[in-house]
């Protein structure tokens, strides 16, 4: 998958918006206020939320493609992994990631929010120093 791809997947899912919150790169896709798609297009990388454990299987899989999370604070590393968009991990995989992502930062949010995150409005913006 291409970035450009990854960033269709993401606005596929209910609520999903980008904003650039550190410069022109990573374009990000979010669920409410939480980032589940930092989307490389100078490096073919994506970095996803994930489940340490699903984490780490994908990167025993996928040595060479799969890593802790770039950049991601040593304390969140666990909970991010930065795939090169090189073609070794498959689509069907790629999406089934995206979905964990979404999912992933889904559940994080507050109750309260989650019915306020889906049912967000496309124009609707937020600013970024509120997150």
């Amino acid at each position: 998958m291409t970035p450009q791809q990854i960033l269709d997947e993401c606005l596929g899912m209910p609520g999903a918006w980008l904003n650039c919150p550190f410069g022109p790169e990573p374009v990000c896709a979010r669920i409410g206020k939480r980032i589940f798609a930092e989307v490389f297009f100078t490096r073919p990388w994506v970095t996803l939320k994930c489940d340490p454990l699903y984490g780490a299987a994908l990167r025993q899989q996928y040595p060479e493609t799969v890593r802790r999370g770039y950049h991601c604070p040593t304390l969140q590393q666990p909970y991010n992994n930065t795939i090169t968009l090189d073609g070794t991990v498959p689509e069907a995989t790629l999406k089934e990631m995206i979905v964990h992502s979404y999912r992933h930062a889904f559940n994080s949010l507050p109750k309260a929010e989650r019915l306020l995150a889906v049912n967000r409005t496309p124009d609707a913006k937020e600013a970024d120093d509120s997150l």
